[in-house]
């Protein structure tokens, strides 16, 4: 589209998490009007730590955000795999490196959400605006919130999360799809890690129905431990005990016992991991999905936060190289749909037949048979 024509653009962005940021960041880069929604009162970014890939940092090198991003993150070269014992299995660098002149940034979740938030223009982002119902008339579209605001859009950018009510009201109404884990996660000083953490790379630790996770955040001096677990347990934010978690780690190295004796409970995120089936179609005339509301995807390939900023980036490459939004938006799935795809289907491979097995006799969780997706919640 010409400049001019993008200038013209007015936007309606459905969400303040990390793909709304990004593409209202993105997309104001182009001279339109952005308009953020978000439903919360306040942005409160819960969870632990991410890695930033080389791809995404060149994203946020166009964009001109980079040194922010670096100010609260740090570098890392590799990730390792190990058995639960500390052997190790496999040791990588990070994909891409090469491709991108970029290394892995590891970071914690809240200064990544506050660091996106915080190069908006001021006023772009309405918080206290839970949109509750959205009208494609074509070439424009209505959002409707529930403190009565009526927003009207050339463009409605759907970053609604895993639960989006754009999504559901628009082109799928399937709903979140049970994996049949458990995360639980906690940042703790590097000082109560018990030596683990002697440098800025991602290590993983496998045992059997569990995977230990420790990402470095030396700039913070701290590291985020993350227990993934099988369980048949559903519920959304389940009720876990200390005990609970100690049984996910017998057999692990002393260390990471001990890290999990030494929480408190307070302070753990523990949450049932979920994700959603392939959605056919993430576009109309005026509405196009991002992140999460298109693809949300399991945690195991790290990729849920570097989708929803590549989404972004793709769209407002889309828009510039379409004649018009409709074009724009039906090159922005085609480029992007295809990787999501392969990364969700990658990202449910997480554990062996026999573990899941251990868990679910007879029965496997949605996500781990595609023979038997159904809505979980």
């Amino acid at each position: 589209m010409q400049s001019s024509d993008l200038k013209q653009l007015n936007i309606a962005v459905v969400g303040a998490g990390y793909g709304g940021a990004a593409a209202a960041k993105a997309l104001s880069l182009l001279g339109a009007t952005v308009t953020v929604y978000e439903q919360a009162g306040r942005i409160r970014e819960v969870g632990a730590g991410i890695g930033l890939r080389p791809s995404t940092m060149d994203r946020f090198r166009r964009w001109g955000v980079i040194d922010a991003v670096k100010k609260v993150s740090s570098p890392s070269d590799y990730f390792e795999i190990l058995t639960a014992a500390g052997e190790r299995i496999m040791v990588e660098a990070w994909p891409e490196i090469d491709a991108f002149g970029q290394t892995t940034h590891l970071i914690h979740r809240g200064d990544f959400i506050d660091t996106l938030l915080s190069v908006l223009p001021e006023g772009m982002v309405r918080l206290g605006h839970r949109v509750e119902r959205i009208e494609d008339r074509g070439d424009r579209s209505v959002l409707t919130c529930a403190n009565g605001t009526t927003v009207e859009a050339d463009l409605v950018v759907g970053a609604d999360g895993i639960k989006s009510v754009v999504r559901e009201q628009l082109f799928s109404g399937a709903g979140p799809v049970f994996s049949g884990e458990h995360a639980y996660r906690a940042v703790i000083d590097i000082d109560d890690a018990y030596g683990m953490v002697a440098d800025d790379n991602l290590r993983m630790y496998i045992g059997r129905g569990t995977k230990v996770y420790l990402l470095p955040l030396r700039h913070r001096g701290q590291v985020s431990f993350d227990i993934t677990a099988l369980c048949p347990d559903g519920t959304w934010a389940p009720a876990v005990t200390k005990d609970d978690l100690l049984r996910t780690v017998e057999g692990f190295d002393e260390r990471i016992v001990n890290i999990t004796r030494d929480l408190d409970m307070a302070a753990v995120n523990c949450r049932a991991v979920y994700d959603i089936d392939p959605v056919d179609t993430w576009h109309s005339g005026s509405v196009v999905l991002v992140g999460d509301a298109a693809h949300s995807m399991l945690h195991h390939q790290g990729q849920g936060a570097n989708s929803a900023i590549l989404d972004a980036g793709a769209l407002a490459d889309a828009l510039q190289e379409a004649g018009s939004v409709k074009e724009a938006l039906a090159l922005y799935q085609a480029t992007r749909k295809p990787v999501t795809d392969e990364l969700q289907r990658i990202s449910r491979q997480g554990w062996t037949e026999d573990e899941v097995d251990d868990v679910f006799p007879g029965q496997k969780p949605a996500s781990q048979n595609p023979a038997s997706r159904k809505e979980q919640v």
